[in-house]
């Protein structure tokens, strides 16, 4: 596991990696929770062969922005190199910004795509599709929430860092698998699976739909007894209506100019 700190070797490693065609990514961010967050590092892996971390290189771009920049540079914003992150709008915000970096893949968004009948799914975080897509042992994220702007770093920092690359190698791969269950050829697909698995779950969703009716009815209540802004994602809009009389005669005026508007418009 390449492990580079002197900035000639990171300036060559990011070189070399601007000739793939696809890079599994990932970071590491210092401060991460407080106003001012801190690129640390940048894990790269080119081949997808290796399951351990060991073809895993680490860039420590720790309060270096030069070298961030140039990463940026050779990496994000080439169009031709597809680069693979989970969670890819958190990484970006740190390597070029949205809208700016080019041609990214991200494993949470897949993820989301592949129906819960294909791949039953607690959640999509890493670690859960990890272990539950591609069969990894229970992994440990301890270091997840570690301090990544002290150096240096540890044993367990550096492992951990070294091994998420091939997790999004992993994932990414069997995405693409499941992707073919998503969207197989209309002329060979069994219409009566299909139909029975459909009813199966129109009807538990008519059995449910009541409650859910119910329960939001009475959020909406008590959030509004309550004065309470928002509730886990649960918050009231409140839309102020205001009637006017008008005569016929001027609503149709009215809207026969507001047509001949937007068709003499350019």
């Amino acid at each position: 596991m390449p492990y580079l700190t002197e900035s000639d070797a990171i300036r060559n490693a990011i070189d070399h990696f601007c000739y793939f065609p696809i890079l599994w990514l990932d970071t590491e961010v210092a401060d991460y929770d407080s106003k001012t967050p801190r690129l640390s590092l940048i894990q790269i892996l080119a081949d997808s062969t290796y399951l351990t971390g060991e073809r895993v290189t680490i860039l420590d771009v720790l309060d270096r922005p030069d070298l961030t920049n140039y990463f940026i540079t050779k990496i994000m914003l080439v169009d031709w190199i597809e680069k693979v992150f989970h969670n890819a709008s958190y990484d970006c915000k740190f390597l070029g910004g949205k809208g700016k970096v080019k041609k990214i893949t991200c494993t949470l968004e897949l993820a989301k795509k592949v129906p819960y009948y294909i791949a039953p799914l607690p959640n999509y975080q890493l670690k859960t599709l990890a272990e539950c897509l591609c069969h990894f042992p229970p992994i440990d994220q301890t270091e997840q929430g570690g301090n990544w702007g002290k150096r240096p770093l540890t044993a367990d920092q550096l492992e951990y860092a070294q091994k998420d690359p091939v997790y999004r190698d992993q994932i990414h791969h069997r995405l693409l698998q499941l992707s073919h269950l998503i969207t197989p050829d209309p002329a060979g697909e069994n219409l009566e699976r299909l139909t029975n698995r459909y009813w199966e779950i129109y009807q538990q969703w008519k059995l449910l739909d009541p409650e859910m009716e119910h329960l939001k009815e009475r959020l909406k209540s008590a959030i509004i007894q309550q004065e309470a802004a928002e509730i886990n994602g649960f918050s009231v809009s409140y839309q102020n209506r205001t009637n006017k009389k008008v005569k016929l005669a001027e609503l149709a005026l009215s809207i026969y100019r507001d047509r001949i508007a937007k068709y003499l418009s350019p």
